[in-house]
């Protein structure tokens, strides 16, 4: 364990699991498909890890810790969990296990994120189930953004929440000058704040770990006779290429850029047109974070944005919504200060016109 992290006192801050709780670590696994790599082979023996604590802190408070539950790997982001798993050499039923728990941490290859929200809403209530994603997490980030002062991630998190629950659209300039409007109407902005106590109000109690943003899904056009107002330019550098997505209506339109990388943009979003859905705006605001290229930490930093699948979070397109189970994404692109392209002005504008303002040369200024 790392010197400056202490994995009992994270565990009592983040979850504060009570007697009587049952809870579980889970994991997937390589597959032909999903061969191994060394980042991903180090986050299992991670989850081994903190299962132990777990396990220790259960002991002393009067919770059980189920064995470790791997699950073959899906191979995508946002996809559907596999039917079945195994615990302790055990095939067993992935919901036989995620419907006896009360608290679940997944620490995962590919982001479990949506699919434990599904559990969720199976499952209302925080006081039933809730859980913790944590996709490509890294043992590194016990000295970074996971060692942040989480009472300090929340109160920047419920700022930026008020600032939302007013605002009718985020204007966004970024550094290379081009700009987009997103359409906040008919939705509500929602939290990852680093909390996961039972009491927790949230209809659907999944957080990230790392924590530290405040997100919402732009209303994407799903009301008769009103469109959306999601439109402008997204800057994106693929292998020191820049590109640009134009935006209408919600959705990528278009890509900007005459190289290699514009192509394989282009035939992946061609492929499947729901990929094309703007699912995410977001602010990150956990001051530890690091911009390394790992998505789960660098979107703590800063502004990004996603495309994709949003139901999870609030919006409309969900695994249907995609031509193949294996096609469905949820992906996020990152503009934090350290990230190749940064945001010069973020403004959250109510109905009147009023604009507050979030960032400014790439630095916060709402707190």
């Amino acid at each position: 364990m790392s010197k400056s992290f202490d994995l009992e006192k994270f565990l009592v801050d983040v979850f504060a699991p009570e007697r009587g709780e049952r809870a579980v670590v889970l994991t997937d696994s390589p597959t032909q498909a999903c061969p191994d790599r060394p980042a991903w082979r180090d986050r299992r023996s991670m989850a081994a890890e903190w299962r132990d604590g777990l396990e220790t802190l259960g002991r002393r408070e009067g919770f059980v810790v189920l064995p470790l539950f791997r699950y073959p790997a899906t191979g995508t982001h946002g996809a559907d969990f596999p039917t079945e798993g195994e615990m302790e050499g055990r095939t067993v039923a992935t919901a036989s296990v995620l419907d006896e728990v009360t608290l679940a941490l997944a620490f995962n290859e590919y982001s479990a994120t949506a699919s434990l929200t599904d559990v969720c809403r199976r499952r209302p209530g925080a006081h039933v189930f809730r859980a913790a994603s944590m996709p490509g997490i890294e043992k590194r980030m016990e000295r970074t953004s996971l060692a942040a002062d989480y009472a300090e991630v929340a109160r920047r998190c419920r700022i930026l929440r008020d600032l939302f629950r007013t605002a009718e659209r985020a204007d966004v300039e970024f550094s290379t000058g081009h700009r987009c409007r997103f359409d906040l109407r008919y939705r509500t902005c929602e939290m990852d704040d680093g909390y996961l106590h039972r009491d927790k109000a949230d209809d659907v109690p999944v957080i990230n770990l790392p924590s530290g943003e405040t997100f919402q899904v732009p209303y994407e056009g799903e009301k008769p006779g009103i469109a959306s107002r999601t439109e402008g330019e997204l800057p994106v550098v693929d292998a020191d290429e820049t590109l640009v997505f134009r935006v209408e209506g919600n959705r990528v339109v278009e890509i900007a850029g005459a190289g290699a990388a514009a192509g394989r943009w282009r035939e992946f979003f061609r492929a499947d047109p729901a990929r094309t859905n703007v699912a995410e705006v977001a602010f990150g605001c956990n001051d530890r974070a690091q911009i390394t290229g790992n998505v789960l930490e660098d979107e703590k930093a800063g502004f990004h944005w996603a495309y994709g699948r949003s139901d999870h979070l609030g919006g409309t397109v969900g695994v249907a919504a995609f031509r193949s189970p294996a096609g469905v994404v949820h992906h996020d692109i990152v503009y934090a200060r350290g990230s190749p392209i940064m945001v010069t002005r973020a403004d959250l504008v109510d109905s009147g016109g009023r604009a507050a303002a979030v960032i400014r040369d790439g630095e916060y200024v709402a707190w």
